[in-house]
């Protein structure tokens, strides 16, 4: 059992000169594919020609899209990505779209019920349909990778409180886990204590809070890990993030020391940062170079 498979949406990203093929389950996919982890997609697209496009370059970086399905009634998603003079990034997001009705079947329980890990984040449960079928799916999954991907306003405090009991990994950003960690009652100002509310609080043995151009703090079963993070000229953080959860939970389950982990994710996020576009190619020799 090998499988890794990710949920939720699949999109194009709409910047001011050009566009490219995103969406947090994609992004985290291609980056885990290009470790050569087998990964698959479960999302929807419309019958258009932005679908189709999209569905080709998964199938020519062996991503298995079986599971994305065809709405004859909604529009391959997109999203309008305006970037800051630092390269920070804010979304506007299509709704409706193909991914917010994506069907529970058979097919799809079967393939999260044998997946090693399965990846999902809040964005999907802006739809009743998709939010359905996700919280199913979390009945049968086994190792649950929730990335937290805040969207105002897409999210209440009810769904959170669903998806982090179902957590087994959490990542947040800073903002999102002191934002959620007020929201459910903590008094607490410092990361490390908010962690460790979310923890005692939801169950989850991984938390994860990434920090920025500050690097990430990383929390298993009460011991924690930091990288203060590595410098670099930001382009845009779009991607980024995804990048990080991909390449740390990669090398978690390769059985690769929790720091080293740490440290290995923080560098491919940063890369990206300081690359154009959520999926550039990312060699070793930068990333050991990074690193020294």
């Amino acid at each position: 059992m090998d499988y890794f498979t990710c949920f939720g949406e699949v999109l194009w990203d709409v910047f001011p000169e050009e566009v490219k093929m995103g969406g947090a389950p994609l992004n985290v996919a291609f980056r885990l594919r290009k470790f050569e982890r087998p990964v698959a997609i479960i999302s929807a697209v419309g019958n258009d020609v932005l679908g189709d496009r999209l569905l080709q370059y998964l199938d020519d970086n062996l991503i298995n899209t079986a599971f994305i399905q065809k709405n004859e009634d909604y529009q391959t998603g997109k999203v309008h990505v305006l970037l800051d003079t630092s390269g920070s990034a804010s979304y506007e997001i299509q709704h409706p779209a193909a991914w917010d009705h994506i069907q529970l079947n058979k097919e799809v329980s079967e393939r999260v019920e044998r997946s090693k890990v399965f990846v999902f984040g809040s964005l999907a449960c802006r739809s009743p349909v998709s939010k359905h079928t996700l919280f199913e799916l979390l009945k049968v999954a086994n190792f649950k990778v929730f990335d937290v991907n805040l969207r105002p306003p897409y999210f209440s405090q009810e769904i959170l409180s669903k998806l982090m009991s179902s957590a087994t990994f959490i990542k947040f950003n800073e903002e999102e886990l002191e934002l959620i960690s007020q929201k459910f009652g903590s008094s607490f100002t410092a990361v490390e204590d908010n962690m460790g509310f979310i923890s005692k609080t939801f169950g989850a043995k991984y938390i994860c809070v990434t920090k920025g151009a500050a690097g990430a703090v990383l929390l298993i079963e009460k011991q924690f890990y930091y990288n203060s993070g590595y410098k670099i000229s930001v382009k845009d953080t779009v991607g980024a993030g995804d990048s990080f959860l991909a390449t740390l939970i990669h090398n978690l389950l390769s059985n690769i020391e929790s720091q080293t982990a740490l440290d290995r994710a923080c560098a491919f996020g940063t890369l990206v940062a300081g690359s154009d576009g959520a999926n550039p190619e990312i060699r070793e020799r930068d990333i050991l170079a990074l690193m020294s």
